[in-house]
């Protein structure tokens, strides 16, 4: 384990300016706050954060990452707490610990290639600070390299596997392609240890009598041939990664002896132009493989990689694989975004030298200071997307700005059309509440419930939408034909005589019209009139220019969804014990009034039904002008008046002020026209209600 003092000096030595104390304050904070805590190899729990920190020191990342690397567990294992980490460390440092919590407390889901994919993208989107993810990358390897302590082999696997399905892609996706290989190592030695030791030995058979030597001897030779024409290299070998062989070995279904570049060499040069210098020199003393070139530099990759790489047939028939590139571009390459700290300071070229990801990371290209290169990094991609989870863990992909509801309808469409409320983060919240990444969400469900029309206006997932609107069509289309054969059989009462089936089947040949519920449905829109059925029903019946007899009964629409088979009119709000009319216009629903509505008296141009409440109809809203001394206490009275009555409060405006009185406009759930008389009394008989009426 890293010392403190050792520490320090590791930042110091490519950082002078560091804040000394910071990083010393959060040594000492961490091994208190951790205490007695130990790991699985018996170590002091404190040493992980410290080696965390060690990781990233080789990064060249700044004080507060560090300081936030050594504090990274403090909150999730502790008794820590984020206002003591704010008060000892400063803002910066708590919003990275925080985040850093935040992402520790995932469970990952990576039994399917989709739940892991998920879980990437929720890391990428809860980054706001790139440096949140940079810290939980070196959580994870050095978790890795410590792996072989915890004796639950299960356990092992898990984190073997998850480290493989999320966070060596993750490290991959940010060009950290050095945490990569290793991470992928590391788990592919616990998740198919018999391949990693076949592989391995099999690489040790290779190399037999001559061992790194072999390495080294094709390495000095490819430099030798570059300086004897004027181009100074560092050139490097090593073996392929066993991780990376068993891949190539697995997709091309090849066997070991078959794979041609099982060595790979690296010659790093000053300039861009020396790399192309390089490849020219190198395919003129060996022969290339055909399709194995590819020019990363001219064309980077989209995390930023640049480098040349080109497969050639070495002495004694071997085929090796060469990487060319410049040191800036070896260092974008081995720890990717991380790269950037190191350049940051006194090389505002090297900024503009490195393409950042543009679907990764938004960031300001020419940053004057580090400061400022620091307040623009930040995670762009997915911006448009939120991650919820529900109570068992499973990831859900959805748009800004959705809802409950197509959370509900994102994990099943019968789970959507059951919803009543929601828990969000263990708290019932409006099902209009917009969802935030991270939050874990509980649909509350009920099987008597069934989609709502005002669901429409704020869902925001196609899917939802198209499920609502197909019930809300189905269920319009139904109610319409309940509520059409109810006017029929109101308009076959106004007959002469009794009809027979007979008469049906003719008439709906006279009105052209398929069968019967499309009849029902043509009468309740209007689409045939009520003189057009009964001529066609019994000729005779209502000749031309004669009025036909009136309505004989109220038709009932009880068991019918307003808003859907018809509306309550927004003008006069009708409540059942209401005298009620219906307005029925051609290709619309029935709009419902009160028989004293000011619309009626306008004469519109619509048929008038008379409609009845049935006898178990559920409530309505009514509306109520309410004029109130302008007194400490006086809203309060009505609002009072109103919960002891049972009357839930829709809305409320207020509408007038007067001097000493003031006119409010509440919109109040009732269950009949009884019980709001019940309220209006009630209301007028308090002192500080002026006067109270029904709008």
């Amino acid at each position: 384990m890293l010392r403190q003092y050792e520490l320090v000096e590791k930042v110091k030595s490519y950082d002078p300016d560091a804040d000394e104390a910071l990083i010393n304050r959060a040594y000492v904070f961490s091994m208190k706050a951790h205490g007695n805590q130990t790991r699985a190899s018996g170590d002091p729990y404190y040493s992980h954060p410290i080696e965390v920190a060690g990781i990233l020191t080789d990064l060249h990342l700044d004080d507060e990452t560090i300081a936030t690397a050594i504090l990274h567990d403090t909150i999730e294992d502790t008794l820590a707490t984020p206002e003591e980490i704010r008060k000892h460390f400063g803002q910066n440092v708590a919003r990275l610990v925080d985040g850093v919590t935040k992402l520790s407390k995932i469970e990952a889901q990576s039994e399917s290639q989709r739940a892991a994919e998920n879980l990437r993208k929720f890391l990428l989107a809860m980054s706001d600070d790139i440096r949140v993810l940079l810290v939980k990358l070196a959580d994870r390897l050095h978790n890795m390299r410590t792996l072989h302590f915890i004796k639950n082999e299960e356990k092992r696997r898990r984190i073997a596997r998850e480290t493989m399905d999320i966070y060596a892609p993750l490290a991959e996706r940010i060009g950290m392609y050095e945490f990569m290989t290793e991470m992928q190592t590391l788990a592919f030695r616990e998740l198919e240890p018999d391949a990693y030791e076949s592989i391995t030995k099999r690489l040790a058979q290779l190399n037999k009598g001559g061992g790194d030597d072999l390495i080294q001897r094709i390495g000095r030779g490819i430099k030798a041939h570059l300086e004897a024409n004027g181009v100074e290299a560092e050139v490097t070998g090593r073996e392929k990664h066993p991780y990376s062989i068993w891949r190539k070995m697995a997709e091309r279904h090849v066997s070991f002896e078959q794979l041609s570049d099982v060595m790979a060499f690296r010659a790093i040069v000053d300039s861009v132009e020396d790399c192309y210098r390089t490849l020219g020199l190198i395919h003129q003393r060996w022969p290339m493989v055909p399709g194995r070139f590819k020019d990363f530099i001219s064309t980077p990759k989209r995390n930023g990689y640049r480098s040349i790489h080109t497969t050639i047939i070495h002495d004694e028939q071997m085929r090796i694989e060469i990487q060319i590139r410049t040191r800036e571009m070896h260092a974008q390459a081995e720890h990717g975004l991380a790269a950037h700290w190191a350049y940051k300071e006194g090389a505002p070229t090297a900024t503009g030298d490195h393409p950042w990801i543009s679907d990764l990371v938004e960031i300001l290209e020419h940053a004057a200071t580090a400061e400022e290169l620091l307040e623009h990094t930040r995670m762009a991609m997915y911006t448009d997307r939120i991650f919820a989870f529900t109570p068992k863990g499973e990831l859900i992909q959805l748009p800004k700005g959705a809802t409950p509801i197509d959370f509900a309808y994102a994990v099943h469409t019968d789970l959507g059309d059951q919803t009543v409320g929601a828990k969000i983060n263990g708290r019932v919240m409006p099902l209009r509440t917009l969802l935030d990444n991270g939050d874990q969400v509980e649909i509350l469900t009920s099987k008597a419930q069934h989609p709502q029309p005002a669901w429409l206006s704020y869902v925001v997932t196609g899917k939802a939408r198209a499920k609502i609107r197909r019930w809300v069509k189905s269920k319009e289309r139904e109610e319409t034909v309940s509520l059409g054969r109810k006017i029929f059989d109101e308009i076959v009462q106004r007959l002469p005589t009794p009809l027979g089936w007979e008469a049906i089947t003719e008439g709906l040949r006279r009105l052209k019209l398929p069968n019967d519920e499309a009849l029902m449905e043509a009468i309740a829109t209007k689409r045939v009139d009520d003189v057009a059925v009964m001529e066609a029903l019994m000729p005779g019946s209502a000749t031309e220019g004669t009025k036909p007899p009136p309505q004989r009964t109220a038709i009932s629409i009880k068991g019918l969804t307003p808003g859907v088979a018809f509306q309550l009119a927004e003008c006069c709000h009708p409540i059942p014990g209401d005298r009620i009319v219906g307005l029925r216009r051609e290709g619309e629903g029935i709009e419902v009034h009160t028989i004293g509505c000011d619309t009626l008296a306008s004469g519109v141009d619509a048929d008038w039904v008379d409609l009845a409440w049935g006898n178990e109809t559920d409530g309505g809203t009514a509306r109520l002008a309410v004029v109130v001394k302008n007194e400490p206490g006086a809203l309060a009275a009505v609002a009072g008046i109103l919960g002891r009555h049972g009357a839930n409060i829709v809305s409320m405006d207020q509408t007038a002020r007067d001097g000493s009185f003031h006119t409010f406009h509440f919109d109040i759930e009732v269950h009949d026209l009884q019980h709001l008389m019940g309220i209006l009394a009630a209301l007028r008989a308090v002192e500080m209600v002026s006067t109270a009426e029904r709008l």
